[in-house]
């Protein structure tokens, strides 16, 4: 008998993966946490029966949602990480050898110790010497900061359960706080496809452009993700994420990467008019 696993992205569209085992299921305190392996995208990563990752396609998001900001400011050393309990955007930051601090929180601790013990292609580098790890809650916690970071990474779950405050104009008001003067923010934004995930987005943009001077969305794909089509807020108090790039010196480093580079760097921030429409009417 088969086994698959599907995600409903819409009432009307499902995607479904055929699994080989299901590693583990447990509840936590605040969500239900499942790793699948399976014969097309490795081992899967469920939070409440969504995707989180696949051992396959994660490079794409992690790689994207940490280079990009990465590569503007080449002077960024302190950095905070809100969420990405599965150790990928970290494992990725600490590629970087002028980064001094990462301090990341995340609510649940279960989905750390699942990722360590399941999925250490993400969570390889949680040990690292200049990684802290604070379970606690993401809102709270960067509430008691001001002046500290010059990047903010939110790599959240989508706008519902733990994830939704992260989703609100106090948290990126007190994230707007939290960074330097030159900080940079940089968020899960969404795809802009289905209309669940279409309006979250919406709401998303416009909050973060009332409170941030400069706020940029770029794309990337992501096959495992609803609709394949996924977007990231860029938002920053100095910098413009194109104008701005620092592509010699990010090219000089020589980070060895599997999706990004400075020439996408420079196109994904061209929009579809239809997202660029459903930007502007936020």
């Amino acid at each position: 008998m088969e086994l698959w696993f599907t995600e409903e992205h819409t009432e009307n569209v499902r995607f479904s993966i055929r699994i080989d085992r299901h590693i583990v299921s447990e509840q936590s305190d605040f969500q239900k946490i499942d790793v699948f392996e399976t014969p097309e995208f490795g081992k899967v990563l469920i939070i409440d029966d969504f995707v989180m990752l696949t051992e396959k396609d994660e490079f794409i998001y992690h790689e994207m949602i940490t280079h990009v900001p990465m590569a503007v400011n080449q002077n960024i050393k302190n950095i905070l990480v809100i969420g990405a309990g599965d150790g990928g955007t970290v494992r990725e930051l600490t590629r970087y050898n002028s980064v001094e601090k990462i301090e990341m929180v995340e609510i649940d601790k279960k989905v750390v110790d699942i990722s360590i013990e399941y999925l250490p292609f993400t969570a390889s580098k949680l040990d690292s010497e200049n990684v802290k790890l604070y379970f606690e809650d993401g809102l709270k916690f960067v509430k008691t900061k001001k002046n500290e970071y010059d990047l903010i990474i939110v790599d959240s779950t989508d706008p519902i359960g733990p994830g939704e405050e992260l989703f609100t104009k106090e948290f990126y008001e007190n994230c707007f706080k939290a960074l330097k003067e030159d900080g940079i923010l940089v968020n899960q934004h969404e795809s802009p496809y289905y209309k669940r995930e279409q309006e979250a987005m919406q709401k998303a943009h416009k909050k973060i452009k009332e409170v941030f001077p400069i706020a940029r969305v770029y794309q990337a794909h992501i096959p495992t993700y609803g609709s394949g089509h996924w977007l990231f807020g860029f938002a920053s108090k100095k910098y413009d994420p194109v104008k701005d790039l620092n592509e010699e010196w990010w090219n000089s480093i020589k980070i060895d990467t599997r999706y990004y580079n400075t020439e996408l760097h420079k196109g994904c921030f061209a929009l579809p008019n239809y997202v660029k429409s459903l930007l502007d009417n936020a």
